[in-house]
Formats: C-alpha cells, structure tokens, sequence
C-alpha cells in the first residue's frame, strides 16, 4: 500500500484518540469541546482498540506486505469511528471492532506460518485477548469485565516486541521461556477474571508483577539510561512505563476485583495512560517513519511531554486517587490531556519537518530481519542512533545475538555500529 493509504488508516486512530481524551474530561467533570452522549460510555474501548489497536494492526500490516492484512486496521479504525457516530447503533461499532480484532488474528497466524518464535507467540495470544475483550463488549459485559482482556492485549504485545529486542543483552533461553510461561499465566489469569473475579485479579496481578520483573531484568532500556539523545529519551520512557505496570500489578494482587472507585481509576489510567502511552511516546520516532515513510527526527523537546505525562499521571493517581484529592484527580486528568496533546502536536510537527531536519548521507540501517523472508516489510529502520550516537556496548560473545530475530521493528535502545 501507498504511504498516501498508510496515512489514511492512521487518521481514523488518531480521531479515536482525539475523542478519547474527549471523553476523559467529560468522566472528569471538565469541560470539553464536544459533549456527544455516548461518549463517556465508549471512553475505553475507543482509546485501546479504536485508538492503540489500529496503529498496531497497521504495523503489523506493513509487516505481513499483503494486500488484505490491511482490512485489520480498516476495521477497527471504522469501529471507532462508528461508536462516535450518532446516527450509527452502539452494536454497530462494537461489530466492528470484533471483526477487526478478528483481523488482527488472522495477521498474526500468517506471520506465525511465516516464522515462529517466542515473541510472536506472545503478541499472539494478545490479539486472541483483544478479540476475547471485543466479543464480551459487543455481548453486552461492561467495559469494567472486559478491562483485564484489554490490558493483557497491550502487555502481551508490547511485551513480546521488548523480548525480542531483549536479545541484545543475550537473555538466554531460559528467560525467554519463562516470559512466555508468565505470559500464558498472565493469559489465563485475565480469562479467569470472568469466572472467579476475586482470585483471577489477584493471579493477575501477581503474574503481571513477575513478568514486569524478569523483563525488566533483560531489557537493554536499563542499560542506556545514562546514554544521550533517543537512546536515552527512549530509555527512561520504557522504564517509567515499567513501573505503572508494577503499580497495576501490586492494585489487583491486593485489592482483587476492582470494578469501580479510586483503585479502578488507579489500575486503568497506570496500564493505559502510564505504561501504553509511555511505550508509544518512546517507539514513536520508530514506528512512523516505517508506517509513514516519512522520517521522525529525534529532538529533546519531546521529553517535556512525556514528563508532564508521568508527572500529571503521579498527582492522580496519588494525590486523587489513594488520598481522595478531588482537585489532585481533576488537575492530575487534565494535564494528562495535555501531555498527550503536545505529544501529538510535537509529533506532527517533527514528521512535517522530518525531511529538513533529517541528517544527509546517512542511510538508515535496517536491523527488521523482515529482509529475511521476501514478503516481509520492515517494520523500522533507524538512523536516529547514527545522528544521535549512544554509548558503544561490549560486543555480546555470539554476534548473532547483537540483532533482534525477525519481525522485530529497529529499537534506538539497540546500539547499532
């Protein structure tokens, strides 16, 4: 597909996106620049599927380099666009959310045949937890039950692009079989949420704290926290993310179901405003350019967002959520608002002005083994650590290991010669 179509599939995610924090200040109390009815009711799923599951599917679709895969982001970014049509019954978009997760599935199983790891294996049964999420929503289970469904969707995925990106730092084997193993628990804990929700959360939690810790372990984000320019931007936005997660984890492992209230606050905005959004500010400026075809230069104003982000998210969930601040949680919401706002607004700017801002002669380095097999796009290729140079690591005692396995978009946490 044309960079021209890549974009118009992303607009309707980035029009999700928009009505989802629109929705946000209306669940706030605050005052918003559209007041549709239905919008606070769709606020969730907006934001995770019709938003995050669009730019997802659509990566994967440059990935898979087949005509149909892209249907997938098609989809679900209709879906979204449905629910915030009037004219258009909530079935309706809920319908199309289900077929476009369905989509997403079907993706994965084609890349799956292509080639199979570990990884993939993870972002697998994410999409099979999305569909799961989709289908309970459009059967009539509040967005509350189907929440765990699609916080598993996005831990799983991100988490099975970090494991093989992990392989930098030479995991091993046995990591990786236990970060698929917690992934499965963590899959099976969210399933068991529906049918024993007291001690399905608790599972959960507790499966989503030793999966954080023991990715945490390998991932090369710790070492290059102290490096310059993306690396290091990229760095501490994949570690801060980290530690929502740990705050969601500890929130399920000991209070259990939570379906409402201060702690159901808590858990959703720390998954999918602290961990989510942080990971997308941080793989940004690799994921465009590959979607996009348009280069996404690294400049250091993108981490004033990114700190009002976490900031803004700790007056919430602290002063408003744990200490009963009603001011706390209604500047804490607004100012995430606005942290994602300048996100966007720097973004488009950088992508807009990429071409003058992009270093010449530099070639990007393509690291996405999707060279390997001839229908495979790759998903990224960076040239921002060439023009932001990091810290040069000791070479790993197998050269194989200094490379992500296939299917694996270029990281800026990856130091690359």
């Amino acid at each position: 597909m044309r960079k021209a179509g890549r974009f118009a599939l992303l607009v309707p995610g980035g029009v999700a996106l928009l009505a989802g924090l629109d929705a946000g200040l209306l669940l706030l109390g605050l005052p918003a620049p559209v007041t549709a009815e239905r919008l606070p009711q769709v606020h969730g799923p907006l934001l995770v599927l019709g938003f995050v599951g669009t730019v997802i599917a659509l990566e994967r679709a440059v990935a898979l380099r087949r005509p149909w895969g892209y249907a997938a982001p098609a989809a679900l970014g209709a879906g979204g666009l449905a629910l915030l049509a009037p004219a258009v019954p909530l079935l309706g978009g809920q319908l199309a959310l289900v077929v476009g997760t369905a989509l997403l599935v079907a993706v994965y199983r084609t890349l799956w045949r292509r080639q199979e790891s570990r990884a993939l294996a993870l972002q697998v049964v994410g999409a099979v937890l999305a569909l799961g999420a989709a289908l309970m929503w459009a059967g009539g289970a509040p967005v509350a039950t189907s929440l765990p469904w699609l916080a598993g969707f996005l831990v799983l995925t991100i988490a099975g692009e970090r494991l093989e990106l992990a392989r930098v730092g030479s995991p091993g084997e046995a990591s990786e079989r236990a970060v698929l193993q917690l992934g499965v628990l963590l899959a099976a804990a969210v399933a068991a949420t529906a049918l024993w929700p007291a001690a399905g959360h608790a599972l959960l939690g507790l499966a989503l704290l030793a999966l954080v810790a023991v990715l945490l372990v390998h991932d090369v984000a710790r070492r290059l926290v102290r490096a310059t320019g993306l690396p290091r931007y990229v760095a501490w936005c994949l570690l801060a993310g980290y530690g929502w997660l740990l705050v969601a984890g500890g929130v399920w492992l000991l209070a259990g179901a939570v379906t409402e209230g201060p702690a159901y606050d808590a858990v959703v905005h720390a998954v999918f405003l602290g961990f989510t959004l942080s990971m997308i500010m941080a793989h940004a400026p690799v994921i465009l350019p590959a979607v996009l075809g348009r280069p996404f230069p690294y400049r250091a104003v993108l981490a004033v967002p990114v700190v009002l982000l976490h900031a803004s998210l700790l007056l919430r969930v602290l002063g408003g959520d744990a200490f009963g601040a009603s001011w706390a949680l209604t500047t804490g919401g607004a100012l995430n608002v606005a942290a994602v706002l300048g996100f966007v607004g720097l973004a488009v700017w950088s992508v807009a002005t990429g071409r003058r801002a992009a270093p010449r002669g530099r070639r990007p380095v393509a690291t996405d083994p999707g060279a390997a097999h001839p229908d495979v796009t790759p998903l990224a290729a960076v040239s921002a650590s060439a023009a932001h140079p990091a810290p040069v690591l000791p070479a790993p005692a197998d050269p194989a290991s200094a490379h992500p396995a296939a299917g694996v978009p270029a990281d800026p946490t990856e130091v690359t010669a």
